[in-house]
């Protein structure tokens, strides 16, 4: 094993910039997609699928908006702009919470809204006074511009989770589309205030959305110029992970090209638009370098349980259910509560875009790679 083996820190599991750069771990530069988003300003959605980077995509921003310049030294970024003043920023991660009950998304907002307002010597209202966590967040917003003088960065992580664990509850699922969509309103209503909004997910939740009401929230999941916002290309693959690959190959006794073409084969070929270059898994790749093994880290990583629910209902035989095609204002559009499944699979990053017809404006779609196929065949016959 060679020394810049030994030395190499594959970030698998870390999704804090902060502690990313800090403890040298190795790094995709993706900040020219920052410097991109920040020079505009604006209210953004991004979805793609579960470990895909959107966590450290808005960690990322959050270092930035903080004025954190010392941790993009030697990155992209760097030279591209001289405005490194920090913004008061509100970044919520809704992956984590107990959302079996209306009460339970409703103590993961207010239990964030207090941390905002303690962390920027703001009065946190009393348990006693039940405040709608809308009109809070609203006027949170507002108080953090009159005292700082600058607009909000606004950063939400996973803010379809909720919604996704009670894909079986009905009622309660119509509950927490209320809540949202009253507290994400403030986006729209505060505009003001705001200086930029990121909001990433895996669902779009398009025909029953919480975001109908902004009409000022750009979606950027099918923007060809964002297609590599998350995830690695074949040309980063080559540059960030060329040692990787070498100790990789001598691990397991094949050449540069070789181990090159496997994993390919194994964990390439996602793409996020008609003109998407070839897209790698990134916690396959880099649980692959650090064990010197291509296995099934992200399939195995766990499937969400709405797929598992949802591959039991359907009907489909598992050869029907790629490769096909799909119109493109439906897969586009659709959200997670269509009946038809094809969206939800792509979505989830189970199924990607292979080809585009334009003439009839349609998307062909298959298993992006081999570990994808292999775990998703296991898993369609235990759901049988």
């Amino acid at each position: 094993m060679t020394q810049e083996r030994k030395d190499t820190k594959y970030p698998i599991g870390i999704q804090s910039f902060e502690k990313l750069r800090e403890e040298n771990y190795l790094y995709v530069d993706k900040t020219p997609y920052v410097y991109d988003i920040v020079k505009d300003g604006g209210y953004y959605f991004l979805s793609r699928p579960r470990r895909f980077g959107k966590s450290l995509f808005l960690s990322t921003l959050e270092a930035y908006y903080e004025g954190r310049r010392d941790l993009f030294k030697g990155l992209a970024l760097d030279p591209l702009t001289e405005e490194w003043e920090p913004y008061p920023v509100l970044h919520i991660d809704l992956n984590n919470g107990l959302y079996d009950s209306e009460k339970g998304l409703l103590d993961k907002l207010n239990l964030q809204l207090s941390e905002w307002e303690r962390k920027n010597g703001l009065a946190v209202p009393p348990q006693s006074e039940e405040i709608p966590v809308s009109l809070r967040f609203g006027l949170l917003i507002e108080k953090l511009y009159e005292r700082t003088g600058k607009k909000v960065v606004i950063l939400v992580d996973e803010y379809d989770k909720p919604l996704l664990n009670t894909l079986d509850n009905p009622e309660l699922n119509d509950a927490y589309r209320k809540i949202l969509k009253s507290f994400y309103s403030n986006l729209k209503t505060q505009d003001k205030y705001i200086k930029l909004a990121f909001i990433t997910g895996v669902a779009r939740f398009s025909k029953v959305s919480i975001f109908s009401d902004l009409n000022n929230l750009e979606d950027i999941s099918f923007a060809p110029e964002y297609s590599g916002i998350c995830g690695v290309t074949s040309e980063e693959l080559l540059t960030y992970f060329k040692e990787g690959i070498f100790e990789l190959g001598a691990t397991l006794g094949k050449s540069e090209e070789e181990t090159v073409a496997l994993l390919k084969k194994r964990y390439d070929g996602y793409h996020f638009s008609r003109t998407s270059p070839d897209i790698y898994n990134p916690f396959s790749l880099v649980n692959t370098f650090k064990r010197e093994d291509p296995g099934s880290f992200w399939f195995e990583s766990g499937t969400p349980t709405y797929l598992v629910t949802l591959l039991g209902k359907i009907n489909r035989q598992f050869s029907d259910l790629a490769p096909v095609e799909m119109d493109r204002t439906e897969l586009e559009s659709a959200g997670l509560l269509d009946s038809n499944p094809v969206p939800v699979f792509y979505q989830s990053g189970y199924l990607t875009i292979k080809g585009y017809d334009r003439d009839v404006d349609s998307y062909l779609l298959d298993y992006p790679n081999e570990e994808v196929k292999e775990g998703f065949l296991k898993l369609y016959s235990s759901s049988r």
